[in-house]
Protein backbone atom coordinates (compact mmCIF):
# COMPACT_ATOMS: atom_id res chain seq x y z
CA UNK A 1 0.00 0.00 0.00
CA UNK A 2 0.98 3.48 -0.62
CA UNK A 3 -0.25 6.79 0.32
CA UNK A 4 -0.08 9.38 -2.29
CA UNK A 5 -0.27 13.16 -1.03
CA UNK A 6 -0.56 15.43 -4.21
CA UNK A 7 -0.50 19.14 -3.18
CA UNK A 8 -2.16 20.91 -6.03
CA UNK A 9 -3.83 23.72 -7.20
CA UNK A 10 -7.51 24.81 -5.17
CA UNK A 11 -9.01 25.14 -8.78
CA UNK A 12 -7.99 21.87 -10.08
CA UNK A 13 -9.62 20.02 -7.02
CA UNK A 14 -13.02 19.20 -8.94
CA UNK A 15 -11.60 17.92 -11.84
CA UNK A 16 -8.35 15.86 -9.92
CA UNK A 17 -11.56 14.03 -7.64
CA UNK A 18 -13.81 13.29 -11.05
CA UNK A 19 -11.24 12.03 -12.78
CA UNK A 20 -10.07 10.01 -9.41
CA UNK A 21 -13.92 8.76 -9.58
CA UNK A 22 -13.84 6.82 -12.79
CA UNK A 23 -11.10 5.40 -11.59
CA UNK A 24 -12.52 4.09 -8.55
CA UNK A 25 -11.05 5.84 -6.12
CA UNK A 26 -13.02 7.71 -3.71
CA UNK A 27 -11.76 7.90 -0.48
CA UNK A 28 -9.62 10.85 0.18
CA UNK A 29 -8.32 13.44 2.48
CA UNK A 30 -8.55 16.84 1.46
CA UNK A 31 -6.88 19.59 3.48
CA UNK A 32 -6.41 23.61 2.88
CA UNK A 33 -2.44 24.05 2.65
CA UNK A 34 0.26 26.69 1.70
CA UNK A 35 3.24 26.59 -0.25
CA UNK A 36 6.08 28.81 0.39
CA UNK A 37 8.37 30.24 -2.45
CA UNK A 38 11.69 31.91 -2.11
CA UNK A 39 12.79 35.07 -3.64
CA UNK A 40 14.23 33.70 -6.68
CA UNK A 41 10.68 32.85 -7.88
CA UNK A 42 9.29 34.92 -11.16
CA UNK A 43 7.13 37.71 -10.17
CA UNK A 44 3.45 36.01 -11.25
CA UNK A 45 0.94 38.35 -13.44
CA UNK A 46 -2.61 38.93 -11.90
CA UNK A 47 -4.80 40.42 -14.84
CA UNK A 48 -1.87 41.90 -16.41
CA UNK A 49 -0.29 43.44 -13.32
CA UNK A 50 3.18 41.72 -11.88
CA UNK A 51 2.99 41.18 -8.20
CA UNK A 52 5.53 38.79 -6.08
CA UNK A 53 4.28 36.77 -3.57
CA UNK A 54 5.75 34.30 -1.09
CA UNK A 55 2.69 32.40 0.11
CA UNK A 56 0.44 30.69 -2.63
CA UNK A 57 -3.04 28.72 -1.79
CA UNK A 58 -3.56 25.34 -2.35
CA UNK A 59 -5.45 21.83 -1.61
CA UNK A 60 -3.18 18.81 -0.08
CA UNK A 61 -4.64 15.33 -1.19
CA UNK A 62 -3.80 12.38 0.50
CA UNK A 63 -5.05 9.41 -0.92
CA UNK A 64 -4.04 5.95 0.25
CA UNK A 65 -4.24 2.87 -2.26
CA UNK A 66 -3.35 -0.66 -2.75
CA UNK A 67 -0.12 -1.23 -4.95
CA UNK A 68 -2.31 -2.20 -8.28
CA UNK A 69 -3.85 1.38 -8.16
CA UNK A 70 -0.70 3.58 -7.61
CA UNK A 71 0.23 4.21 -11.02
CA UNK A 72 -3.44 4.62 -12.27
CA UNK A 73 -3.71 7.29 -9.03
CA UNK A 74 -0.33 9.56 -9.59
CA UNK A 75 -1.20 9.61 -13.64
CA UNK A 76 -4.23 10.68 -12.94
CA UNK A 77 -3.42 13.30 -10.80
CA UNK A 78 -0.58 14.25 -13.22
CA UNK A 79 -2.99 14.59 -16.09
CA UNK A 80 -5.83 16.46 -14.32
CA UNK A 81 -3.74 18.96 -11.94
CA UNK A 82 -2.07 20.59 -14.36
CA UNK A 83 -2.63 24.23 -15.03
CA UNK A 84 -1.50 24.12 -19.24
CA UNK A 85 -0.85 21.71 -21.16
CA UNK A 86 3.03 21.85 -19.81
CA UNK A 87 2.58 22.34 -16.69
CA UNK A 88 3.51 25.48 -14.68
CA UNK A 89 5.92 25.51 -11.77
CA UNK A 90 2.99 26.69 -9.44
CA UNK A 91 0.77 23.51 -10.07
CA UNK A 92 2.19 21.86 -7.28
CA UNK A 93 3.89 18.16 -6.08
CA UNK A 94 2.99 14.52 -5.41
CA UNK A 95 4.99 12.43 -3.12
CA UNK A 96 4.50 8.80 -2.58
CA UNK A 97 4.88 7.11 0.60
CA UNK A 98 4.61 3.69 1.74
CA UNK A 99 2.00 2.61 4.29
CA UNK A 100 3.13 -0.18 6.61
CA UNK A 101 -1.11 -0.76 8.19
CA UNK A 102 -4.54 0.33 7.26
CA UNK A 103 -7.12 -0.78 10.23
CA UNK A 104 -10.73 0.53 9.12
CA UNK A 105 -12.50 1.79 12.46
CA UNK A 106 -16.16 0.30 11.41
CA UNK A 107 -16.30 -2.27 10.66
CA UNK A 108 -13.23 -3.70 11.65
CA UNK A 109 -10.78 -4.04 9.01
CA UNK A 110 -7.07 -4.64 8.37
CA UNK A 111 -5.00 -4.54 5.75
CA UNK A 112 -5.40 -3.59 2.05
CA UNK A 113 -8.99 -4.74 2.32
CA UNK A 114 -9.57 -1.47 4.45
CA UNK A 115 -8.31 0.43 2.06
Amino acid sequence: MKMVIAVIQPTKLQAVYDALAQINVHRMTVCDGQTFIDDDHPAMLYRGVGYETQVLRKVVLEVVVNDDFLDKTVDTILQMARTQYQGNIEDGKIFIMPVDQVIQLHPPTKGPSAV
